[in-house]
This record gives C-alpha cells, structure tokens and sequence, in this order.
C-alpha cells in the first residue's frame, strides 16, 4: 500500500517539481555562465546526486552478508571501505556528467563516446576477471553502474541536457539530450574496478581475513538489523534523496544564476510532493517489497533442491524446479521495471520529444522486456554459479555492433535506457533476492543480476530501434 501511494505521489511532485527545475537551469545555465563553471556545477550535482540515491545505501547493507574467506575484496569494499566506494561512483558520476555536457555544446555523436567508455571498461573487467581474488569483485563493480542511476538523477539529468542541447544550438534532433545517463552508468564501473585493483595492491587477502576474524559480526548484524527495523531511517533516506539536491539546485538558480522560478507556488508544491512520495515509498519498499524480495530469494531454490528453509523441499525435480525459478525472475524483471518511476518520465519525454513516433508503451514494453530477460540470465549465473564476465561481455560488444547500425537518437535512448531501469524499486527488491538466493545455494557472492538487467535492455530498445527503421523504409519504398 505504502509503495502504490508513495509511488503516486512522487510522480505528481516529478512532473510538478524536479523536471521543471532542471529544464529552467538547463536552459539558463549556458546563457548566464561560462562553460568552465558549467562544468563545475556539473560535476558537483553528479557527485552529490550519487549520495542522495538510495538504491547506493542498499549496496552498502548487503555488505555484512559477504564472507571474507569466500570473497575477501568484496568484503573489504563493502565494509571498510564503503565511503570510498561511494566517493569513487560519486566521481564516476561526476566526469560522466561534465562529459555529458561537453557533448551536447559541441554537438558530439554519442557512439564515439559508449566505443571510447567500454574500452577501458572491458579491459579492467578482463583484468579482473584473470585474478581470482578479484573475480568476485565482477558483480559488485557492474552493479554500482547501474544503481547510480535513480528516480531524482535521471529525470533532473534529463532535462538539464536537453535543455542545455536546446540553449546551445544543438537540439536540432529531438533525441539529441539524452546519454548522459549512458555515461553515468559506465563511469562508476570504471572507478569501482580501478578503486578493487588498488585494494588488491595495497592490502593482502590474509590481512583482510585476519582483520575480519577479529570484527564481532553479531554486534553488526545485531546493529544494521535494528537500523533497518526503524521507520525513521526509511523517511530519513526519503528525505535525504531529493532534499539536499533541491537545496543545491535552488543555489545554483537563484544565487549563481540570479534566476526565478515561473511559478514558486506550483514548484515548491511539486517538491514537497516528491519529498514526502519518496519516504512513504522507502517505508513500503523496506517493510513490503524489500522483505518479499528477500525471503522469496532465499526459499526459490526449494523448487529444485533441498534448503532449510522449506520442511519439503525438493519441490519438484530439477528441471520443472528450474524453470519455475527462471520464470519467476523474468515476470520479476517485467513487473519491477514496469513500476519504475524513471522509466516512465524517460518513456513521456521521449513520447512528447519524438511528437508520438516512438511511443511511451512501445519503449517501456521493450525495457521491461530486456529487463525481464536480463534478471532469469542473472538467477541463471546464481544458481548455475558461471562467470559473470563470460556472459556480460559478448552482450556489450554485440550492444556495440548494433549501436554501429542504429541511428543517433535509437543509440541515445536505448543506451540511456540502460540506467532508468534500475531504480528504487526494481534495485532492493532483486538485491534481495539476488542474495538470498546466493545465500541459499551457497554462491561466493549474489551481484550481478543487476548488471544483467542492465545490457538487455539496451539490446532490446536497440533491436526496436532497428525495427522500427526498416519499417519506416519500407514505408516510404
């Protein structure tokens, strides 16, 4: 209930609030400041809109659920050095939005930048993937790619680049403001391997398990378990996602910019609306969504195996077992990505932009449809316990062959589409399931589902795309 209402509220405060602010700085911002401080502003929103992300706090809880022998990086990343993962995604975030930016005032093609962005990316991730000790790190690294990308960021990054596309002459394509998001998501994986590779450098595996041997990993458990158990830490992370962007936001148009709002009335209640929906709906994820997530995780593998959870289990034989597992996880997928807030303002805005060509449902059908696909592969690499790598890099680079095919605004939004699908509602609740179900079948660790989830979106708005241009070719022949 508390999801439904809190859901509906926030997108009224949206539409009412945060998209109109970033569309008035977008538009002003380049007319009333030089380019450098453009790129300063820049780059402290994509900072501090990485701390206000939610789906960021729910990375750093699972952290206590890693065992150092099995994982000993992944454990020494989320737990001693949690605030210097979240720095480096914020940093990430940060040279991806300045980036961003330059490209929309110089007009830049956008598939230079994604071929440019994976080189390094793949490289480091073959990096990893060649030092089993670093192996593990895999999943958590792909992962913080796509949870920087939330309800509050997307949309206000949205708007900011099409309104500086607009203001800088260069809106002449009704696409041409997206892919700043397409940046976000592929920096914090860069910066979360670089910072992994660091660690294994500086600090050895014995150290790391030595130090972890002596931490009370009850009185941990004991105090994250009565943290989350509070109502007030859910309004608390509410309040934190929108407020502190606002304030800045508000800074930066009416000190810097010494601009105003065209109705105050209307913002300040489109803000208010987004503040309150986010913590009635934080409350609902943690107590409804969050905790399904987490004990339908952990009891799924008793369709085809025995686990203390369940008095009869194996329910089935394996294969039926199986297969009601991975269907499980695709109408998951479907169904989450469906209710996410950033993927419907991405859907109106690309509607609104394209005057109805591409429509909101045909791009939401075919996200949710990549998802879907995306989460049963990551179930699959779970339970079936393959290397992430072997899977996710032949899907970038076939993303990479397609987007070489597709035209400019296809390219913008399917690659974008890649960053709205993981949101405060599909991120905790496959989290959850992702490591409890790890937990259960006794995987090393439970990430990369939402890598996953990640790169078969992007196929799938990119074979639309593809689609819909043969279509209208014939069309016109």
């Amino acid at each position: 209930v508390a999801v439904i209402i809190g859901l509906a509220i926030f997108m009224e405060g949206l539409k009412t609030g945060l998209m109109p602010f970033g569309t008035i700085i977008g538009d002003t911002l380049p007319k009333k400041a030089s380019l450098f401080v453009v790129l300063i502003i820049i780059a402290i929103l994509g900072v501090g809109v990485t701390y206000a992300e939610p789906a960021i706090g729910a990375l750093k809880a699972f952290g206590a659920s890693v065992n150092p022998q099995d994982a000993p990086y992944l454990y020494e990343i989320l737990n001693n050095r949690s605030e210097t993962l979240v720095v480096m995604v914020g940093a990430g975030v940060g040279i991806a939005a300045v980036i961003g930016t330059i490209r929309f005032v110089r007009g830049w093609s956008l598939k230079p930048l994604i071929y440019l962005a994976l080189a390094p990316t793949i490289a480091l991730t073959v990096y990893a993937w060649m030092n089993p000790d670093l192996r593990t790190i895999l999943g958590l690294a792909w992962d913080c790619g796509a949870v920087t990308t939330g309800p509050v960021t997307v949309p206000l990054v949205l708007s900011l680049g099409i309104g500086i596309a607009a203001s800088a002459g260069k809106g002449d394509s009704s696409l041409s403001g997206f892919g700043v998001v397409t940046m976000a998501s592929l920096f914090p994986i860069i910066a979360v391997l670089i910072l992994a590779i660091y660690v294994s450098e500086t600090t050895t595996v014995e150290q790391i398990i030595s130090m972890a041997s002596g931490v009370s990993s009850s009185e941990t458990n004991l105090e994250s378990s009565i943290w989350s158990q509070t109502p007030y830490a859910e309004i608390r992370g509410g309040v934190q996602a929108i407020l502190p962007l606002v304030i800045y936001l508000m800074i930066v148009l009416f000190v810097i910019l010494r601009s105003k709002l065209p109705n105050n009335l209307v913002t300040t209640y489109g803000l208010s609306l987004s503040i309150i929906g986010m913590c009635v709906f934080n409350i609902g994820l943690t107590y409804g969504l969050g905790a399904i997530g987490g004990q339908a995780g952990s009891t799924l593998p008793a369709a085809f195996m025995e686990v203390s959870t369940s008095q009869i289990s194996p329910i089935y034989n394996e294969i039926v077992g199986l297969s009601i597992v991975i269907l499980f996880a695709w109408i998951l997928g479907f169904g989450a990505t469906l209710a996410e807030p950033a993927l419907n303002a991405l859907g109106l805005t690309v509607q609104e932009l394209t005057n109805g060509a591409f429509k909101k449902s045909m791009l939401m059908y075919s996200v949710a449809g990549g998802v879907a696909f995306g989460i049963a592969l990551g179930v699959g690499k779970i339970v079936f316990a393959f290397d992430l790598a072997t899977v996710l890099i032949p899907l970038y680079l076939l993303a990479v062959v397609l987007t070489y095919f597709s035209t400019e605004e296809f390219v913008n939004v399917a690659w974008d589409s890649a960053g709205v699908t993981t949101g405060p509602v599909t991120v905790p609740l496959v989290l959850a399931m992702g490591l409890g179900l790890g937990n259960a079948v006794s995987a090393t660790e439970g990430f990369g589902i939402l890598s996953m989830a990640s790169i078969c979106p992007i196929l799938a708005v990119l074979l639309m795309g593809l689609f819909i241009q043969i279509k209208q070719k014939k069309a016109k022949d």
